[in-house]
């Protein structure tokens, strides 16, 4: 079983900066592709940023694009996402995912979830 397990939320002014990190534990031999994705409240979870095993590709969601990195270190078995200029319809909980199993990353359809860490940014 693989577990994910966020950090780094809080509160921060718009214009700021976080960065998320997901530890991961468990099946640790193997490398999930691995993605960010977010839930504002009253909002249906949404695709945020996604990084292959390697590393080597990235996606991003357009409202993120340019704000926001994902990467990982495999050796330490850590995935991250440095947010900059945050604004404050970036506030919601980030959910790190691992290994998806639909036909795109884009897609929430990945086996393993984490609890969520909260982010609120103010303006």
């Amino acid at each position: 079983q693989v577990q994910l397990v966020e950090s780094g939320g809080g509160l921060v002014q718009a214009g700021g900066s976080l960065r998320l990190s997901c530890a991961r534990s468990g099946r640790t031999f193997i490398t999930y592709i691995m993605g960010w994705f977010r839930q504002a409240p009253g909002k249906e979870r949404e695709f945020v940023a996604a990084i292959t095993r390697n590393g080597g590709n990235t996606f991003y969601a357009d409202s993120v694009k340019g704000r926001f990195t994902i990467s990982r270190d495999n050796a330490k078995n850590m995935v991250y996402l440095q947010m900059n200029s945050l604004k404050p319809e970036d506030t919601a909980v980030y959910y790190c995912a691992a290994d998806p199993s639909g036909a795109t990353v884009f897609s929430d359809e990945y086996n393993y979830w984490g609890q969520g860490t909260h982010v609120t940014v103010s303006s």
